[in-house]
């Protein structure tokens, strides 16, 4: 997921590079909407993995 939020941050700094706003616009939101997903289920899976270490250590 984290590859396909840099795959849009590049098209949105070429299309803006190349003056296509809109384009530019739409591929930073997808690629920030993208970013914030897999940073989220990053955070949910450390927690899981917090747990999980503490009840197979019996902690």
């Amino acid at each position: 997921m984290l590859k396909w939020a840099l795959i849009f941050a590049v098209i949105a700094i070429i299309a803006g590079v190349l003056g296509f706003g809109g384009i530019a616009g739409a591929a930073a939101g997808i690629a920030k909407l993208l970013f914030l997903v897999a940073l989220v289920v990053f955070v949910v899976f450390v927690v899981l993995g917090v747990f999980a270490g503490r009840k197979l250590s019996g902690g």
